[in-house]
């Protein structure tokens, strides 16, 4: 914890209080004095473990930004990331463990090291090129001496398609050479779903849609599309169409869940024509 007396704290408040503008320093100072014996009762109980699914949620506020292309959400969400940074490291300074500058320096000492034809004599001329030095050279950093290595490193906590997808572009060799033996692959995969459900094995089923799943992300893959991506689209045309009927329902004076998927198909029908 970091320990401040009433006249340090009330000196840096009343410094930060007469601030027109603040800095990067100043978020620090202010994330150091939230966290003090005299700060913030949440702030002192805080933990890497209890702001972890906080941190998830504003990334993906970041990327809900990204998408909407709205920049003032924008610089809003990456302010609520920065802090999360911030908070963290200022836990391990606690600890004596590192600080926000070490954070700092390890990045970008990283960032100079996998660019050797920026800032050094390597010549590549293309992003392809680039991408396959830096996994080259994070490869010989990480000590991943074997593919499997380099397979298992793809984060577990990643959603399950954007896994799926990465592991079946590091090891595309052990893949079908062709997009026709995928569509054969993934029938054969739907057939054998069907046989797991009429059986009445619950785990079966989990198993066999496992690898529909994975199937389908190698489909993706072949053609080129991001499976991630495909089904966030997917979704949002499910939600726009169900409103479509939905609001159609209700202007009949009526509710979507007291109807049939017969009635509800023939509203659709109408609505698309």
């Amino acid at each position: 914890m970091n320990i401040l007396t009433d006249n340090e704290k009330q000196a840096k408040v009343e410094r930060l209080l007469k601030a027109e503008r603040y800095s990067f320093d100043d978020l620090c100072e202010i994330v150091a004095i939230l966290r003090s014996n005299v700060g913030c009762p949440w702030d002192k109980e805080q933990t890497h473990k209890s702001l972890r699914k906080d941190f998830i949620e504003e990334t993906y506020e970041v990327i809900e930004a990204i998408d909407t292309e709205d920049p003032k959400l924008l610089r809003e969400e990456l302010g609520d990331v920065l802090l999360q940074i911030v908070f963290h490291a200022d836990i391990e300074n606690e600890e004596g463990r590192f600080t926000i500058d070490d954070v700092a320096n390890d990045i970008s000492a990283k960032l100079i090291h996998r660019h050797p034809h920026v800032f050094g004599e390597l010549r590549l001329d293309n992003s392809e090129d680039v991408l396959a030095n830096w996994d080259k050279i994070k490869g010989v950093e990480k000590q991943r001496n074997t593919l499997t290595d380099k397979l298992r490193s793809i984060p577990p906590m990643l959603p399950a398609l954007m896994r799926a997808q990465k592991v079946g572009k590091k090891a595309s060799f052990f893949d079908f050479p062709t997009t026709e033996e995928v569509y054969a692959k993934l029938y054969e995969e739907i057939d054998e779903v069907k046989e797991a459900a009429e059986s009445g094995d619950k785990a079966a089923v989990t198993e066999e849609m496992g690898d529909l799943l994975l199937t389908v992300t190698s489909l993706a893959r072949k053609l080129g599309v991001d499976s991630e991506q495909a089904l966030f689209n997917a979704t949002n045309k499910f939600l726009d169409r169900f409103e479509k009927v939905e609001n159609a329902v209700l202007g009949q004076g009526k509710n979507v869940e007291d109807m049939t998927m017969t009635e509800l198909d023939e509203v659709w029908d109408s609505i698309k024509h």
